[in-house]
């Protein structure tokens, strides 16, 4: 047995607390090297006759990343404290593993084992219900729909005439949104996350002038309120983006710092490293990267903090937003984030808080600061499988589990996930316009575990390249919309609102065990089971369907057509770049 590649610590993504009386504890193996674990577990209070009085719980195998094996039980502990440890069963070895190392055999003190000293209500992992049921569209005001032309912005182009730049203007509005709301609930959209909307000097507005005001392209605080309405009369959620790590260069307390020096109230506010302040390519106060427009804020100075918080409750109270996109959220101090969650759940108590964070973001997951982040490595490994093929179906999978079992799995049931934005380049220029790819990527999107975000205007199938390129303005004239795409995107919709599983009922799990050119998953609750398989290659693929019985009834749920099996095993075949999801009821599937 492998000893170096055991792993497990309490805490984070090894050891959650799933409910008020539920623990789930993880341990870690190297792949294929151990056949049986038991959880060794009791009160750490009960002795009988000078030994600790233990339990054995048998683990569930769930999941590989081809390097590591990781197991996974839930345990109810019935005063909600626990000593534990693990038994380790090979082929010709048992080992126990506790907190001081590697026994050969059970040791009967409760000193020597992990602990979680009690299961805390104020630490359990709280995030609203309803994002898991939330069908994100992520929409950049300026370039949605212009509405109302008397407030375009000096200079505004006609809609669609020219390239986006960065710093053209065509007159996008909250009225251009209101007339598109219809299209949105046909498409299945139950939330919107708009870029931010509050007054600033630039298209994209994440160089905020006034946090407390609508930038007038976008039109009035009446019209914002108007829009919030309409979204929620069709059940829409809506989402607002918050730049706090930085200002933008015409917000009035930077401006009295580039005034006045040394004598502005407003110098702890951000971050000089001398005065007078001076921009360029590499200015001498702290930015958003080197950004001299976007000077980075003091959110531990008392007033920031203050000022902010009160930023974030206005919004909420006035206009009912119902969740907060945090910029660059990992350049904000922790407690900064402690207080925002707080004070925003204090007024909003079901509000989602989205982090971006482009890393390893347990630190901002732990219950006290962010409901979910944006699911990056999610992006990442999609687009290197179906965009930039530099990855292949295995090693996706591996990929996507390690990442998996990263986090706590009610973590990953509310994160974001998204595959293009007005960061990156077009979903169909990334594929080289292969549609039959980025079909596939879409259909990753709505059937994999977490909150799937469509970016304007990917959907009807537009191009773009690297921002400014992927800002164009929504095309929409029917005659210029790939209507195949935006068909097959609704029915993915559809299916994910109709089958929950394909949502974030029961668990995801990779079938990638077996050598494979297919991505294939199956999500699970009880007896019921769906699979998905996807063939990311330009050859004919086949999966074996991991069945251990006839007698089953399988429905291929894209097509709606049945199948009664009639022997042990189903071969499924998916022609070059084809998909297929299949559901049953059956609770010997191995």
């Amino acid at each position: 047995m492998e000893l170096s590649a055991v792993f497990h610590r309490p805490g984070h993504n090894f050891s959650f607390i799933i409910d008020e009386n539920t623990l789930g504890i993880r341990i870690r193996t190297k792949k294929d090297d151990v056949e049986k674990i038991q959880l060794l577990h009791g009160d750490p209070y009960i002795w009988e006759d000078g030994n600790w009085v233990f339990h054995r719980e048998s683990m569930e195998w769930t999941a590989t990343d081809g390097i590591f094996d990781y197991w996974e039980v839930h345990i109810r502990p019935p005063h909600r404290r626990l000593r534990y440890g693990f038994e380790l069963q090979s082929k010709d070895e048992t080992i126990t593993y506790n907190e001081k190392g590697f026994y050969s055999e059970a040791i009967t003190d409760s000193g020597y084992y992990f602990c979680h000293p009690y299961l805390h209500m104020s630490e359990i992992f709280q995030a609203p219900d309803w994002v898991k049921d939330a069908r994100w569209y992520q929409i950049f005001p300026e370039r949605f729909a212009n509405g109302n032309p008397l407030n375009n912005p000096k200079g505004a182009l006609a809609w669609g005439s020219a390239e986006p730049s960065t710093s053209n203007f065509f007159g996008g509005d909250f009225e251009g949104v209101i007339n598109h709301l219809d299209y949105l609930v046909e498409l299945g959209v139950n939330g919107i996350y708009f870029t931010p909307v509050f007054k600033a000097h630039s298209n994209h507005k994440y160089d905020t002038i006034d946090y407390l005001e609508i930038d007038p392209q976008f039109g009035t605080k009446e019209d914002m309120k108007r829009l919030v309405q309409e979204c929620h009369k069709r059940g829409i959620k809506v989402m607002l983006d918050a730049v706090f790590n930085h200002s933008g260069y015409f917000f009035p307390p930077f401006q009295d710092l580039l005034k006045n020096g040394e004598d502005s109230s407003y110098k702890d506010w951000f971050h000089p490293h001398s005065l007078p302040l001076e921009g360029g390519d590499c200015p001498n106060y702290e930015a958003f990267a080197f950004v001299d427009a976007m000077p980075k804020l003091n959110t531990q100075h008392p007033e920031v903090k203050k000022y902010l918080l009160n930023v974030a409750t206005y919004w909420i109270n006035e206009f009912d937003i119902d969740g907060w996109r945090l910029d660059v959220a990992n350049e904000v101090d922790h407690q900064f984030w402690r207080d925002f969650r707080i004070t925003c759940k204090k007024e909003k108590e079901d509000l989602y808080i989205l982090g971006e964070i482009w890393h390893d973001s347990m630190p901002w997951l732990q219950g006290d600061q962010f409901d979910a982040v944006m699911n990056y490595p999610f992006t990442t490994n999609v687009l290197n499988l179906l965009a930039k093929q530099t990855i292949n179906a295995k090693q996706f999978m591996n990929a996507m589990t390690s990442v998996i079992q990263s986090y706590p799995q009610y973590v990953m049931d509310f994160t974001f996930n998204l595959v293009g934005s007005h960061d990156t380049p077009r979903v169909l220029t990334e594929c080289n316009e292969d549609i039959n790819r980025v079909k596939l990527i879409y259909t990753l999107l709505y059937t994999f575990m977490g909150s799937p975000c469509m970016y304007y205007g990917d959907e009807i199938g537009m191009t773009g390249e690297q921002d400014p390129g992927c800002r164009k303005c929504m095309e929409w004239d029917t005659g210029k919309q790939n209507l195949d795409l935006l068909t097959h995107v609704k029915k993915l919709i559809a299916l994910r609102q109709s089958e929950k599983l394909l949502a974030n009922k029961g668990r995801l799990q990779f079938l990638n065990r077996v050598e494979t050119e297919i991505v294939a998953f199956k999500k699970y609750q009880d007896d019921r089971n769906v699979f998905v398989f996807i063939n990311p290659t330009d050859q004919v693929q086949s999966f074996e369907l991991p069945l251990s019985m006839q007698g089953i009834v399988v429905k291929n749920l894209w097509t709606e057509e049945e199948l009664a099996l009639e022997s042990p095993s189903v071969q499924v075949q998916l022609e070059p770049y084809g998909f297929s999801i299949l559901a049953f009821h059956d609770s010997h599937v191995v």
